[in-house]
């Protein structure tokens, strides 16, 4: 792929990617995405190395109960708000990383991190098969850093049976279709994150994770 000698550097600039890796998530897979591109990167699992981070990533699969148990356990709640509200590092979600982000999910009835406004929905399976599995169409409505180099609509792989749905609007950077549009990427300000998986997406997915790492941090 055309990704394999992409370098360390971003204008001369060293990369470091942290990830955060805790029980319920699928850490290395990222870990490996950024090993074909090229780019630093380093799996974390304590208060410390997110304190410490330059670019975060939680990624994830499973429950949003088990992630914010899983986040809680390991004492890095407080310092991903501090590091996001606060230091306005650049972070992406994924998947999990993206419900966990607003206030609350109808998965199992928990409250999230509550860094944007909105809660997490079931798909109604009577309209379509739930979960959803396999590939499906991201429309971008914006242009950013964060999808440079990719197509106004981009497949990707999803596996969800929850969506977001984002209290302030201004907040949804792409749309999917599945028994109707739902959120599949939020952008506010530095905090980016993905229903789907960029990890498992081929060189769209690739791209994306590429172009998250040279984001300059404001």
């Amino acid at each position: 792929m055309r990704f394999l000698c992409v370098g360390l550097y971003f204008s001369g600039v060293k990369i470091m990617v942290s990830i955060i890796n805790y029980k319920a998530g699928n850490a290395p897979s990222v870990l490996n995405a950024y090993n074909m591109l090229g780019i630093e990167a380093k799996l974390i699992e304590s208060p410390e190395d997110v304190l410490g981070a330059e670019k975060l990533i939680l990624p994830g699969v499973g429950s949003a109960g088990a992630t914010m148990d899983s986040l809680g356990g390991m004492g890095v709640i407080g310092p991903i708000k501090y590091m996001l509200k606060e230091k306005k590092i650049n972070f992406l979600g994924i998947c999990i990383g993206l419900q966990v982000l607003f206030e609350f999910s109808e998965e199992g009835n928990v409250g999230c991190l509550g860094l944007l406004k909105g809660k997490v929905k079931k798909f109604d399976a009577g309209a379509m098969r739930v979960p959803q599995i396999g590939w499906n169409k991201a429309v971008f409505l914006d242009s950013d850093e964060i999808n440079k180099n990719l197509e106004a609509h981009e497949y990707f792989y999803f596996v969800n049976s929850y969506y977001v749905d984002p209290s302030e609007k201004g907040d949804v950077f792409a749309e999917t279709d599945y028994g109707g549009v739902f959120t599949s990427m939020v952008r506010h300000e530095n905090i980016y994150a993905a229903q789907f998986h960029a990890e498992k997406s081929g060189e769209a997915g690739l791209t994306l994770l590429k172009n998250f790492a040279g984001l300059k941090n404001s």
